[in-house]
C-alpha cells in the first residue's frame, strides 16, 4: 500500500519519492525539461554467444556496384572530402552503370570523351546533361565546383593512353579512369589509383598485372576466365570480386553486361 500523507484540506498527499509526489524522479526530469515520462519496459539481453546475431544488412554509403561472392550489397564510396581516384580496366558498360548510379546518389557526373556517341543515350535519358550528367570533349572539361553539398564524379573514357586531366580529384571530386586493355600509361595510373577494378584480360596482361598488383597466383588465373558483368576490385591488400546486376531499367538504356564495346 502507498504511504500517504494529509495536508491541510484533508486531502490525501504523496509521500515524498513515491510517484507523483513534488520529489518523485519523474517531476524532478520533468521540470529539468526532460519532456514526457515513457513507458517503461524490461531490459533485453543477451548472452556473448548470441552477440554475432546482432548484425544489421547495412554498409556504407555510397554506390551499390553489385553483390560479392556472398550475395550481399559492394558499396563503393565514391563521396569523399579527400581526393579519390579509380582505374576501371574493363569495358564501357560498367563504367556507364556506375555513372548512372553515382547521378542517382546525387552527385553530379563529367564525361570525358573522345566517342561522345557512346555517351549520347544517357544523355538524352538523363534530360539532355540538366539532370546531372555532362559530356566534354577530351581536354576540355572545365572546373566542377565540387562540395560536400555536391559531389562531383569525372569518367575519363580517353582510351588506351589518356592524356593527363586537366581537371583532377579533389574533395569531393572522384575520377574514374576507363581504359579498356593495359597500356603504357597503365603502371602511372594504378600507382596514383587507390582502387583499380578489372575485368576479364588476356593471360599476359593478367601475369603483368599481377605483378604491378602483386595478386595472388590464384586471382592471375582467375581473371582471363571473368564472365561479363565480373569486376575484381583492388583497394591496397583488399580484393573483392562483385558481380555487377543491371535492373531493368539499366538494361533498357544500356543493355545487359558485356566486356567487350
Amino acid at each position: 500500500m502507498t504511504a500517504t500523507t494529509t495536508t491541510r484540506t484533508g486531502a490525501p498527499e504523496p509521500s515524498p519519492g513515491t510517484p507523483g509526489s513534488p520529489d518523485s524522479p519523474g517531476r524532478r526530469l520533468l521540470r529539468a525539461g526532460f519532456g514526457l515520462i515513457g513507458p517503461r519496459h524490461a531490459r533485453h539481453s543477451v548472452s556473448v554467444e548470441q552477440l554475432g546475431a546482432l548484425a544489421l544488412p547495412i554498409g556504407d554509403d555510397g554506390v551499390v556496384i553489385g553483390v560479392d561472392a556472398e550475395g550481399r550489397p559492394a558499396v563503393l564510396g565514391l563521396n569523399r572530402p579527400t581526393p579519390y581516384d579509380v582505374v576501371l580496366i574493363g569495358g564501357l558498360w560498367t563504367a556507364q552503370v556506375l555513372a548512372l548510379r553515382a547521378a542517382a546518389t546525387g552527385a553530379r557526373v563529367a564525361v570525358e570523351t573522345g566517342r561522345p556517341q557512346a555517351w549520347a543515350q544517357m544523355v538524352h535519358a538523363m534530360g539532355g546533361g540538366q539532370n546531372g550528367l555532362a559530356v566534354y570533349e577530351v581536354g576540355r572539361v572545365p572546373p566542377q565546383g565540387a562540395s560536400a553539398g555536391t559531389p562531383v564524379l569525372v569518367v575519363r573514357d580517353c582510351g588506351m593512353r589518356p592524356p593527363r586531366g586537366r581537371v583532377a580529384s579533389g574533395p569531393w571530386q572522384a575520377v574514374l579512369t576507363l581504359l579498356p586493355y593495359l597500356s603504357p600509361v597503365a603502371p602511372r595510373l594504378l600507382r596514383q589509383a587507390r582502387l583499380v577494378g578489372v575485368q576479364r584480360i588476356s593471360p599476359d596482361e593478367s601475369a603483368e598485372l599481377g605483378r604491378a598488383l602483386a595478386l595472388p597466383r590464384a586471382d592471375v588465373e582467375a581473371l582471363p576466365t571473368l564472365a561479363d558483368g565480373f569486376t575484381l576490385w583492388c583497394a591496397d591488400r583488399d580484393r573483392q570480386y562483385v558481380m555487377t546486376q543491371p535492373t531493368d531499367a539499366e538494361i533498357g538504356l544500356l543493355g545487359t553486361p558485356r566486356r567487350m564495346d
